[in-house]
C-alpha cells in the first residue's frame, strides 16, 4: 500500500520535483507514518477485543456468584424447618432428630462462613476488574496519542506541499494531496471514536436534569442538515442523565438518519413515550431502510453496511453502550426503501449514579 501511495504521489509531480530531496524526505515520512499507524491500529483493536472478552467472563462469574448467594439466603430463611433433614443419618427418621440450639448455631455458622468467603472472592475479583479497566483506559489514551502523531505529521506535510508547490502541481496533483488529507481526517475520527468507546462506563454516571428539547435543538443547530430533509420532534421531557453522553446518543442516531436518507423529501421524527420506570424514545426516518439480516450486526464495533468513507463503523456501538450504561436497551424496525425507526429506553433513575 505504501508503494502504491509513493507511486501515486510521484505520478503527479513534474520531472524536476521527482528527484527533489525535500519531496523524497516527505514521501519517506508518509511511508514511516503509515507503517506506524498500521501496527498501532492492530494493537488497539486486539486490546479492545481481549478486554471485551475478559469483561464478559468476569460479569458472567459475578452473576453466578450472586445467584449462589441468593440460594444461600433462601436456605437460611427456612433453616429451622429444614435443619432436621440436614442432620438425618441413614438409619434415622425425621421425628427422631433432636432440634437443639447447638445444631442450629453450627448450621448458621457454616453458612455464614461460606457467605463471607464468597464475598471476599467477589471483592477480590471486582478490585482486579477495576485495575484491568484502568490499565485498558491508560493504554487506549497512550495508543490514541501514538496513532494521531503520524497523522498530524502527514496532514502538516501535505498542507506545506500544497502551499509550496501550488503553482507547480496540476489539478490531479492537488486532488491527490486533498485525498490524502481527507483520509487522514477520517482516520483521526476513527481513532477518536475508538478512544471514546473504550472509555464509556469507566466512571460512575453523572446525573442531573437534562432538558431533551434543548438538547435536540442544540444538535440540530450544530450539524449540517440538507434543505430537503425536515426534522420534527414531539414535546420531549426533562430526564436524569449526563448531557455529554446523551448528546452523543441522540447526535449519532440523528446524524445517521440524515446521512442515509435518499429521498427527495426526507423526514426525521423524534418522539418519546412514558413507560413507567423508563423513557422510551424513537427516531424515525423515511430513508434507505435496513434489511432485517443486519439488525444486530450494525451495533457491533467496526461493522458497516456500506463502504461509506464518512462512516467510522463505531457510531452505533457507542450508542448501544451508552443506552446500556443507563440501564436501557435499543432495537429497530425497518423496511428497505421505506425507512427505519430506532427505539431505545433510558431508566428514569439510572443505577450507579452520582
Amino acid at each position: 500500500m505504501n508503494s502504491l501511495l509513493k507511486r501515486q504521489i510521484r505520478k503527479f509531480l513534474s520531472d524536476d520535483l521527482k528527484n527533489n530531496e525535500d519531496i523524497t524526505a516527505f514521501i519517506n515520512a508518509v511511508d514511516l507514518s503509515y507503517n506506524n499507524f498500521d501496527e498501532q491500529s492492530v494493537m488497539i483493536q486486539r486490546a479492545m477485543a481481549i478486554s471485551s472478552d475478559e469483561l464478559y467472563v468476569a460479569n458472567r462469574k459475578l452473576q453466578k456468584e450472586a445467584d449462589e448467594q441468593k440460594e444461600v439466603i433462601d436456605k437460611l430463611k427456612s433453616v429451622i424447618d429444614t435443619l432436621k433433614f440436614y442432620n438425618l443419618k441413614e438409619d434415622e427418621k425425621e421425628e427422631e432428630v433432636e432440634l437443639t440450639g447447638s445444631n442450629l448455631v453450627d448450621f448458621i455458622d457454616n453458612q455464614t462462613k461460606e457467605i463471607v468467603k464468597m464475598n471476599k472472592q467477589k471483592q477480590s475479583m471486582l478490585n482486579e476488574l477495576a485495575h484491568q479497566n484502568q490499565e485498558l483506559s491508560d493504554y487506549a489514551h497512550m495508543v490514541s496519542h501514538d496513532l494521531k502523531s503520524p497523522l498530524r505529521s502527514i496532514d502538516t506535510l501535505t498542507a506545506w506541499l500544497a502551499q509550496d508547490y501550488e503553482e507547480t502541481l496540476d489539478d490531479n496533483g492537488k486532488n491527490t494531496l486533498k485525498l490524502i488529507r481527507t483520509n487522514v481526517e477520517k482516520m483521526d475520527t476513527l481513532i477518536s471514536g475508538i478512544l471514546e468507546y473504550s472509555t464509556i462506563g469507566k466512571n460512575r454516571i453523572k446525573v442531573y436534569d437534562v432538558d431533551v428539547n434543548n438538547l435536540i435543538e442544540d444538535i440540530i443547530n450544530s450539524i449540517y442538515t440538507p434543505d430537503h430533509i425536515r426534522i420534527t420532534k414531539a414535546n420531549l421531557p426533562i430526564i436524569k442523565g449526563d448531557k455529554y453522553r446523551l448528546q452523543q446518543l441522540f447526535q449519532n442516531l440523528i446524524g445517521n438518519a440524515i446521512k442515509y436518507n435518499d429521498k427527495a423529501q426526507g423526514t426525521i421524527d423524534i418522539g418519546v413515550e412514558d413507560q413507567d420506570k423508563y423513557w422510551q424514545f424513537y427516531i424515525k426516518d423515511n430513508g434507505k431502510g435496513i434489511e432485517e439480516t443486519y439488525f444486530n450486526k450494525i451495533f457491533k464495533t467496526f461493522e458497516k453496511l456500506e463502504n461509506n468513507p464518512e462512516s467510522s463503523g463505531i457510531g452505533l456501538s457507542i450508542v448501544k453502550k451508552i443506552v446500556e450504561l443507563y440501564g436501557g436497551k435499543i432495537w429497530l424496525e425497518s423496511k428497505v426503501n421505506l425507512g427505519t425507526t430506532f427505539y431505545f429506553t433510558l431508566k428514569k433513575s439510572p443505577n450507579g449514579t452520582t
